[in-house]
């Protein structure tokens, strides 16, 4: 009777064995429509009645309860969300505060990061090239982050979130005189606030 219940209870730790390491190697998963209060990483999905696995298993753990490991894993997916809304800039045209399709592609995808942390605010920059004077580059810098600004909030992210400056050419990201240096300072650029 002894050896039968070792048995069962080696079986168990087993099972719950592969079930963390199954979590803990699986890639994020993405869901389209995803209700509000979940989030979904390395195969666990946090929701507001605990932790469910891909299998629909919900253990009832919450966030307070995960393992260190799984803590580790949600803060290092944070932080690489958010380096990478903070990283991925739009860009524009020569002398143009328009919104290319790539830059209205960025800013859905910026617009989707804001409403996953609705506690984050952002400021938006708008930069420009060295041609032009000091002033025009200051108006035209506002306009662009004026653009994007806008943009997000026809996608519903709340105007008092954001806040924008221009800088015109003062802060150049390529000090080059060349067309493709130009390119790379037309942008706008966005700073996480609180």
């Amino acid at each position: 009777m002894q050896k039968r219940s070792i048995t069962i209870w080696i079986f168990l730790v087993a099972v719950f064995w592969m079930f963390i390491t199954v979590s803990c190697t699986k890639k994020v998963v993405k869901t389209k429509g995803q209700e509000p209060g979940m989030e979904t990483h390395q195969g666990v999905t946090r929701t507001d009645k605990g932790i469910k696995s891909e299998q629909g298993e919900t253990s009832g753990l919450q966030e307070g309860e995960l393992t260190q490991a799984q803590r580790e894993q949600l803060e290092r997916q944070k932080q690489a969300e958010m380096e990478e809304f903070i990283n991925e800039y739009i860009y524009f045209d020569y002398d143009s505060a328009a919104l290319t399709p790539r830059a209205q592609d960025i800013l859905r995808k910026k617009a989707a990061w804001l409403r996953k942390y609705p506690g984050k605010s952002v400021i938006i920059e708008g930069h420009c090239d060295e041609r032009g004077t000091t002033e025009y580059n200051l108006a035209l810098g506002d306009r662009r982050a004026e653009a994007a600004r806008k943009f997000l909030i026809t996608l519903g992210i709340a105007s008092s979130r954001m806040t924008t400056i221009s800088f015109g050419e003062e802060r150049p990201i390529d000090p080059g005189h060349t067309e493709a240096a130009w390119r790379k300072n037309r942008r706008a650029q966005f700073v996480i606030g609180n």
